[in-house]
C-alpha cells in the first residue's frame, strides 16, 4: 500500500532531523572546514545520495542550523524581555539551558558549532549573520541584570560585564559536557546564578 502526502512527509522530515543530527556530530568533532558529506552520511546512517535530495552542501546544510540557532535566540530574548522577575526570568532560562545539555549530548555539540562558526566565521558569513541576534540577546540580559539589581534580586556590579561573565560561564559549562558526557547534571542551576546574585538565590 503506497505512502499517503502526510506519511511522506513525516518521513522526510525525520531524514532531514537525522541528516541535521548527523551534521551536528560531524561538525562539532571534526570542525565545518574538514567535514564532508561522505561522513555526514555515514554519520546518518544514509546513503549519499538522500543526502543530497535534502540538501545541495554542506553550507546549505550549516545554514539550516544557523537558521535554528538565530531563532532560538530570537525566542530567549522575547522571553527574557518579560517584565516578570529578573531572578525568576534568569533561573528559567539557566535551568533550561542545563537542562538540555544533561539531557542530550547532541545540545552540547550544537552550541559549540554555532558557537566555533560565531568565534572564527566559518563558513564565512556566519559572525554577521549572527551578530544581530546574539546582541539582542545579550542586550536583554544585561537590562534584565539592571533591573533586577534595582529590585534587589541581583549583586551589584556593571550589568555588561556581569553579562559577559555569564554567557562565558554557560559557554565553558557546555564545553565540559562534551568532555564529561553524562557526569554533568543539572543540579548546577543555584551555583550559576550565584555570580549574578552574590548567592542570594532565594
Amino acid at each position: 500500500m503506497p505512502r499517503t502526502p502526510v506519511q511522506n512527509e513525516a518521513l522526510r522530515a525525520a531524514t532531514r532531523e537525522a541528516i541535521q543530527g548527523a551534521a551536528i556530530r560531524v561538525f562539532a568533532h571534526h570542525g565545518f572546514a574538514a567535514a564532508n558529506m561522505r561522513q555526514i552520511a555515514a554519520e546518518a546512517d544514509l546513503s549519499i545520495g538522500s543526502i543530497y535530495r535534502h540538501y545541495a552542501s554542506k553550507e546549505q546544510l550549516f545554514d539550516q542550523l544557523l537558521e535554528q540557532a538565530s531563532t532560538g535566540l530570537v525566542a530567549a530574548s522575547e522571553r527574557l524581555a518579560s517584565d516578570e522577575s529578573p531572578l525568576a526570568l534568569a533561573r528559567e532560562f539557566t535551568a533550561t539551558f542545563l537542562s538540555e545539555l544533561s539531557g542530550d549530548q547532541g545540545a552540547a555539540e550544537f552550541f559549540l558549532v554555532i558557537n566555533q562558526g560565531f568565534i572564527t566565521d566559518t563558513p564565512p558569513g556566519t559572525a554577521e549573520r549572527l551578530a544581530t541576534t546574539q546582541r539582542s540577546l545579550w542586550d536583554t540580559f544585561s537590562a534584565l541584570v539592571r533591573r533586577g539589581q534595582e529590585l534587589g534580586e541581583f549583586a551589584s556590579g556593571d550589568p555588561d560585564q556581569v553579562t559577559a561573565y555569564y554567557f562565558a560561564m554557560l559557554s565553558g559549562v557546555a564545553t565540559m559536557r562534551l568532555v564529561m558526557n553524562d557526569e554533568l547534571g543539572e543540579s548546577g542551576v543555584e551555583l550559576v546564578l550565584r555570580l549574578l546574585t552574590g548567592g542570594r538565590t532565594t
